[in-house]
Parts: C-alpha cells; sequence; structure tokens
C-alpha cells in the first residue's frame, strides 16, 4: 500500500458534479409518476366500461391527452436515470457500458416517442392507432 494520504488515493477519479441535479431530477420524475399514475387509475376507475371505442373517445379528449403525455414523458425519463445509474455503477467495461447506454437511450426514446405518437393520433383523430 503507498505512503499516500486518503485525498491524495481519490484526486484524479472525477468529481460529482452532475450526481445533485442527477438526484433531484429522479426524485421530480419519482413524484410526477406518482401524481399522474393516481390520476390515470382514478380516471380509469371513474369510465363506465373499458370498451376500445369507449377508451378512444375518452383519450380524445385534451384534458386526457396532455396528462398522458406527460405520464409517458416522465415515466421514461424516470426509467432512463435509474436505469443510467444501475449502468454506470455496474458495468465495468467501457465499451460494454457504452453499448447499454446507447441501447437505453435508443428504448428510451423509442418507448417515449411511440406512446406519445398514439396518444397524439387519438387525440387529433380520434381513431384508434
Amino acid at each position: 500500500m503507498g505512503s499516500g494520504t486518503n485525498i491524495g488515493k481519490v484526486r484524479g477519479l472525477g468529481s460529482a458534479k452532475h450526481g445533485g441535479s442527477h438526484w433531484i431530477s429522479q426524485r421530480t420524475t419519482a413524484v410526477g409518476n406518482l401524481l399522474l399514475t393516481t390520476w390515470l387509475v382514478a380516471s380509469l376507475l371513474l369510465m363506465p366500461n373499458f370498451d376500445q371505442a369507449t377508451l378512444a373517445l375518452w383519450l380524445a379528449k385534451p384534458s386526457v391527452a396532455v396528462p398522458m403525455i406527460l405520464m409517458l414523458v416522465s415515466i421514461f425519463w424516470h426509467a432512463r436515470l435509474g436505469l443510467q445509474v444501475l449502468i454506470e455503477d455496474y458495468v465495468h467495461d467501457d465499451a460494454l457500458k457504452f453499448g447499454a447506454m446507447t441501447l437505453l437511450n435508443f428504448y428510451v426514446v423509442g418507448g417515449a416517442v411511440f406512446g406519445i405518437f398514439t396518444v397524439a393520433k387519438l387525440a387529433f383523430t380520434g381513431a384508434a392507432a
């Protein structure tokens, strides 16, 4: 073991300057997810039935489509933040880490865009996707 001080051992490992904002973003999206999924469950419980036509008409309302899009963005962003931490902490090979982060970004963006497109299609046309 070297004779350096404790601070000397950790120098050069980088700083955690972005960790605070990442933590706050994750907590903010968690609160948003809680509120928006509570809204979704309560709204669905108030529905008279769950057939496709009723749900399509319900989702075509702007007062439903906007919170649904916000929920999609919040859920996928929250998933990305959490899985990013998991990848950064447990994938040690740089090439695998880069590949995993790339796949994660494609998955999150693709899933969110698909969900937003589906809600927008219903909201603007009133027809099923």
